[in-house]
């Protein structure tokens, strides 16, 4: 599965190891070392994923993430950081990283990272199924990548469509935490369950008419989250 990969890395030994190991993978490797050069090598071409550091002169990671989301590039962005928290994790998922690692990390457990973002972005946009998905006037296109509410376009990030595109094909049923968190991010343990409420919370802003009064993405107390159409009349008591 050879891919186009930016590196995106101030310190040039990290940013040297890391390119070796997506090299020794097969991976054609650009490396750059500031915001804006990421932001420019982004913008040519068709990369495939996006390496990316948080703490870089001229435009940090954040920044970065934030500008190519907006643009509406879908390109897969995995960040690397030094800072551990969760909220700053969340921060970086919130803007559309599609997954995060903390420094100092394991080469090899990098290299796996990078295998189940591009082989999850493959398989999204390789779809040959071209049926769109339903769920009242909530319409999710896998082949084109596409979401639409009303027949309005709603841009969403990766990881956004990945998990709204589980739910859609299967409306009514009550997906937990984890099994969301596994369409997101396989089973890691060091990404927080968290991270799947920031991703729901987002999608409401974006599909909902009253996002702190779903009508759509429903909340099961105690369970996780539920796709539903708003003509079916599903409870509002279960809807925050």
């Amino acid at each position: 599965m050879c891919a186009n990969v930016i590196v995106a890395e101030d310190d040039a030994k990290q940013a040297e190891l890391v390119r070796r190991y997506l090299e020794r993978e097969g991976h054609a490797v650009t490396v750059v070392s500031d915001g804006l050069a990421a932001l420019e090598q982004a913008r040519q071409g068709a990369p495939d994923l996006l390496v990316l550091d948080v703490m870089m002169p001229r435009a940090d990671g954040l920044d970065v993430v934030r500008i190519l989301r907006s643009e509406g590039r879908e390109l897969a962005v995995l960040m690397l950081t030094a800072r551990a928290t969760e909220d700053d994790l969340l921060l970086g998922l919130d803007l559309g990283a599609d997954d995060y690692m903390t420094k100092p990390y394991s080469p090899r457990e990098l290299m796996a990272r990078v295998r189940t973002l591009l082989r999850r972005t493959r398989r999204d946009g390789g779809r040959e199924d071209s049926h769109v998905l339903r769920v009242g006037s909530l319409a999710v296109d896998p082949v084109r990548h596409e979401v639409a509410v009303e027949g309005v376009g709603v841009e969403c990030t990766p990881g956004e469509f990945r998990l709204l595109s589980a739910m859609a094909a299967e409306p009514e049923r009550v997906f937990t935490r984890e099994q969301l968190l596994a369409e997101l991010h396989g089973f890691d343990r060091y990404i927080s369950s968290r991270t799947v409420d920031v991703h729901i919370m987002n999608l409401r802003k974006k599909i909902e008419r009253a996002p702190r009064r779903p009508a759509r993405l429903l909340t099961v107390f105690g369970v996780g989250y539920k796709l539903m159409d708003p003509q079916k009349g599903a409870p509002r008591a279960a809807a925050r």
